[in-house]
């Protein structure tokens, strides 16, 4: 049969512009539909947006920390819509590479909502095209629990169009996208609460890193309510909102943003015209090459619930790519040793395991740990410290897990992430000669372990 296209992708973020790009590159009929911004979550209300927001709310600290330096600076003022606008401009920017991108590549665009008819059709604009395989890469969309007035909070989505900073702001929720948003606020001077319903945030991160982080919150004014939730809003006459907390008290807003979980984006897709299945969570199930139950049909990405994270996405996007139009060069993606950041205030920098995790896999363990000032602080009254973590199996020395806290955590994992997926044992990092003065030649320093 002869179809329209040799792939059609649904879904114009990093991982179905990755897979769309390479699959034309390597030869083959290539159309991708989008319904709202090319670059998906993360160019448009993700990880580019959030980290031009973290620049933004850092420098309070850098002014700060300046007067240390000999620097005399006047009274200093931000301008929320200023921020906001010239971010807009850069996202847009953004939009058009991913377009150029996209149409250099000699991809087909079809701007809309696309609908499978079955398991090679799909319908966009009242017209049906049909594709050999499709690739769902629809992405997340921030979850709001349903509770009582939950129509006067926000999600992430929402928190990067606010016309104004608020001036009293309720996060809610545990992960990085509650500790970052929390940090955003509070670093541009908004009054901010961070309220998580279990003992401590960060779940699944090592845990000597989660109370480091909530150490270094507290000093930067951060108001943290564990074991706290909300049970219902209320909107006031002023425009104030009301939070009703389960355990009865009360406490007062502009803003409640809700960072609870993001749930996959499958509204209206069709999937009932095929056998593609879900699993218990409500992700699109899918076997180790990507594909449904349905073999045409593939998907990539957050849609299923794998690892969600941008680079991930795209390493699936190119795994797909090969497998279908260059095999000779199709290898798996290899989910162990991910690094991942945290932009946070302070950062967050983690590849491999906890201690926790390497103990519950039968590791015997060494731990290396280092808690410091930065040197850059030592001229100022800041009393922030970093603090970075080697988790070492003690049978073959190999590095399990590193973890940082502190400044510019993210830069320095990723060239340890290196290392540590090479097998990296601590012999070879006491080895290597550490760049001096910084902070990550700390990790090449620590010679004693600690008790855990």
């Amino acid at each position: 049969m002869t179809y329209d296209f040799d792939l059609f992708v649904i879904g114009a973020g990093s991982g179905g512009v990755r897979a769309a790009r390479f699959a034309a590159g390597f030869g083959a009929r290539v159309a991708v539909a989008e319904s709202r911004y090319l670059g998906g979550t993360c160019v448009n209300v993700g990880c580019v947006p959030k980290k031009l927001l973290v620049y933004g709310a850092h420098f309070a600290e850098d002014f700060h920390q300046a007067q240390g330096f000999g620097w005399s600076l006047g009274e200093a003022s931000f301008d929320w819509p200023t921020l906001i606008a010239n971010k807009d401009r850069e996202i847009e920017r953004l939009n058009g590479i991913y377009r150029n991108l996209l149409l250099g590549s000699g991809v087909t665009l079809l701007e809309g909502h696309a609908r499978m008819l079955d398991a090679h059709s799909v319908e966009l604009g009242g017209k049906r095209y049909s594709a050999k395989h499709i690739l769902i890469a629809t992405g997340g969309w921030p979850h709001i629990p349903n509770i009582p007035g939950h129509e006067h909070a926000i999600g992430s989505n929402e928190a990067f169009f606010l016309k104004q900073l608020p001036k009293r702001v309720l996060v809610v929720g545990g992960g990085y996208i509650a500790v970052e948003f929390a940090s955003i606020f509070n670093g541009l001077g908004a009054q901010t609460s961070l309220l998580y319903r279990g003992e401590l945030f960060l779940r699944g991160f090592d845990k000597a890193v989660r109370l480091h982080v909530q150490e270094e919150l507290i000093k930067r004014g951060l108001d943290l309510q564990f074991n706290s939730d909300i049970q219902r809003i209320d909107k006031q006459a002023d425009g104030s909102l009301h939070a009703t907390l389960i355990d009865g008290r009360v406490l007062e807003a502009d803003c409640i943003f809700f960072a609870t979980g993001r749930k996959p984006m499958l509204d209206n897709l069709g999937l009932e015209n095929t056998l593609v299945e879900l699993d218990e969570r409500g992700y699109i199930q899918v076997d180790e090459q990507y594909q449904t139950r349905e073999p045409s049909v593939l998907a990539i990405g957050d849609v299923i619930g794998r690892v969600q994270l941008t680079p991930v996405a795209l390493a699936e996007g190119m795994a797909v790519a090969r497998r279908l139009f260059k095999p000779e060069e199709y290898r798996k993606v290899d989910y162990q040793m991910i690094p991942t950041a945290v932009f946070s205030l302070p950062n967050i920098g983690t590849v491999g395991l906890s201690e926790e995790q390497a103990r519950a896999a039968g590791h015997k363990v060494n731990v290396f740990e280092s808690r410091f000032r930065p040197m850059k602080l030592t001229l100022t009254d800041c009393q922030e410290r970093s603090l970075m973590k080697l988790v070492v199996d003690a049978d073959s020395d190999r590095v399990l897990g590193c973890h940082m806290v502190g400044p510019d955590a993210g830069e320095i994992i990723q060239g340890l992430a290196v290392a540590m997926k090479a097998g990296a044992t601590k012999q070879h990092f006491d080895e290597t000669i550490g760049v001096h003065p910084t902070a990550a030649e700390e990790f090449v320093t620590m010679r004693t372990p600690v008790a855990s």
